[in-house]
């Protein structure tokens, strides 16, 4: 497949230019060349050197992660971001990159593989971000105590063992979830306002204590690794569906 028709399904099928105003990062295509051929591509959650030798040394010609090397651009390309960046030129190693248009699909992203693991229903998108979503809330299928929502994600997710802390300030049953990956507390107020019980995200901030304590809402801190593996694991299935050859590399942060 043609490198450039490659990155025109992921771009249609993600809605990459609906985010362009919305995110930091550099969605798309961030290091390639204007053509290209592509037959086997590799998958993170993370475009850092680690992964990107991974990718190499699997002979792969593209690498998707959700998290890349761009966040409004480079000053210079020296040091630390040569050395990254380098293995990909080298080697003619394309990295495509989705990061908040990832979290946000209904289907493929991040949120609703955590929703998935929950076996949550009447799912709707959560988490505003001026006219898009990132996240996804729903009902869960039985209500859950603190302690068993707990155990599903720590049972389900790749937190490398690490236990999944919780601000247990939510009612006894949970039945409402709001979930936006990676840091998403600030979107607790959202949460509190939609109803929710608890809001699952990777990792919290100090005001999201008292903030979850004021609102009665549970908050659950499954890991900002963990919580979004689902995004580029869905892509891989995606790329397979399309006759193309596919690796995963795990390169867990235990945060």
């Amino acid at each position: 497949m043609e490198l450039a028709t490659f990155v025109d399904r992921l771009d249609e099928e993600l809605r990459t230019d609906d985010y362009a105003d919305l995110d930091a990062s550099a969605n798309g295509l961030q290091v390639g060349p204007d053509d290209g051929e592509v037959e086997h591509v590799a998958f993170a959650v993370d475009g850092v050197q680690a992964t990107f030798e991974r990718a190499v040394d699997a002979d792969a010609d593209a690498l998707v992660t959700h998290h890349g090397l761009s966040w409004g651009g480079f000053d210079r390309v020296t040091g630390r971001t040569y050395d990254r960046i380098e293995p990909l030129i080298a080697n003619d190693l394309a990295l495509y990159v989705s990061h908040l248009p990832l979290d946000g699909h209904q289907e493929l992203g991040n949120a609703a593989g955590v929703a998935d693991v929950l076996d949550l229903e009447d799912r709707t998108p959560f988490g505003e971000l001026g006219p898009e979503y990132i996240g996804q809330r729903g009902a869960a299928a039985d209500p859950y105590t603190v302690d068993e929502l707990r155990d599903r994600l720590q049972s389900n997710l790749e937190t490398g063992g690490r236990p999944v802390p919780a601000l247990e300030f939510g009612p006894d049953e949970i039945e409402e979830v709001a979930i936006v990956t990676g840091s998403g507390t600030d979107w607790l107020a959202e949460a509190d306002a939609a109803g929710a019980d608890a809001l699952i995200t990777g990792e919290g901030k100090q005001k999201a204590y008292h903030e979850a304590r004021e609102a009665g809402i549970h908050v659950l801190l499954a890991g900002h690794y963990a919580t979004e593996t689902f995004g580029v694991r869905a892509l891989q299935e995606l790329v397979e569906g399309w006759g193309l050859e596919t690796s995963y590399f795990e390169e867990p942060t235990g945060l």
